[in-house]
């Protein structure tokens, strides 16, 4: 009679119980916890040492950049100002990133792994905003390689001031406007699962895949961002380098060609340290079951650091006038 009675009283308040537990929400967690490299925990304070060092030399190389064309009159031209988008571009995606990450790494000193929700989408948005202002960038600097080699008398009349301004305006509209829906799409899925991320940064697809509904949308959306901008920018660097070459081709000596091409390869090793990482990561993360997982999220780490830290170097190394400011710079610090 009393196991009776207590079903019955189970029974009674079971619904008010299922009414509780519908109204929870779990779409919003309040904060995830990301694991930094899964597999690779003990190595944390060691991979802790190459990023750091990374991370300074971008930090410290792009502010030089900076700095110098800011002071030099004579590098106020279209090529330095898209360097210099350039470099603001790498400095705000690297420090978007790698502070939390080397807090992850560095269990000896913080060990803060805990991002908030909020926190962790407005991480995910300014990583993929940048990453598709920086292959924007790159496209405007294969438009102002074209114009000067292809058309050099007409180089100061076509990109004005006004007309870089417009371009960069319109890089920064058009990332900004695409990666919108990343964080949106990713505060709209429940995550009733768990709320660890094994990662090192909240990256769209690593927060997405922790939803416990269909997440179809969000992942079509990512690949039409990769193959609309990341794509459609490689196609136009494409269109643009095949008609410097073409016009290279045509110099009568070989060493016009060479000091011709020589003005491009800053540009073209940019591309290469942007675009290779990119696609490997963005390809490898959906299909690629077989790669190791810490392999894949050291290489989505790596798509963060090298391109601001090799930037600078190779514009550093391979520009004259840069090169020439930077020997000026030191010289006279020294004296």
């Amino acid at each position: 009679m009393q196991e009776t009675t207590l079903c019955l009283r189970v029974g009674h308040l079971l619904p008010y119980f299922m009414s509780e537990f519908n109204t929870t929400d779990f779409t919003n967690p309040s904060s995830f916890i990301l694991l930094g490299i899964p597999g690779l925990e003990a190595a944390h304070i060691w991979i802790s040492i190459p990023f750091s060092a990374m991370y300074a030399i971008a930090v410290l190389g792009n502010f030089t950049i900076l700095f110098i064309v800011k002071r030099e009159p004579s590098l106020h031209e279209p090529m330095f100002y898209f360097l210099c988008m350039l470099a603001i571009t790498d400095l705000v995606m690297s420090t978007s990133t790698v502070p939390k990450m080397l807090s992850i790494f560095c269990i000896f000193w913080f060990n803060f792994k805990e991002i908030s929700f909020s926190a962790c989408l407005t991480q995910m948005y300014f990583v993929h905003c940048f990453s598709g202002m920086e292959s924007g960038i790159l496209v405007a600097m294969a438009l102002d390689r074209y114009v000067a080699i292809c058309h050099p008398l007409r180089h100061s009349t076509i990109l004005t001031n006004s007309v870089v301004a417009k371009i960069g305006l319109a890089v920064v509209l058009r990332s900004g406007i695409l990666t919108l829906p990343y964080p949106f799409l990713a505060r709209r899925w429940p995550y009733c699962r768990t709320n660890i991320i094994p990662h090192t940064y909240c990256r769209h697809i690593a927060v997405v895949n922790l939803a416990c509904t269909d997440i179809r949308i969000s992942s079509y959306y990512s690949l039409f961002i990769v193959f609309s901008v990341i794509g459609l920018d490689l196609f136009f660097i494409t269109v643009s380098y095949s008609q410097i070459l073409l016009a290279i081709f045509r110099l009568p000596t070989k060493d016009a060609r060479l000091k011709t091409f020589e003005t491009c390869v800053s540009h073209l090793c940019a591309i290469l340290a942007l675009y290779i990482p990119d696609f490997f990561s963005s390809f490898t993360q959906r299909g690629a079951h077989y790669v190791p997982k810490h392999f894949l999220i050291l290489f989505a780490n790596m798509y963060l650091l090298v391109p601001p830290a090799l930037h600078p170097i190779i514009y550093g190394v391979r520009t004259k006038q840069i090169r020439g400011r930077l020997l000026q710079l030191f010289t006279h610090i020294e004296t």
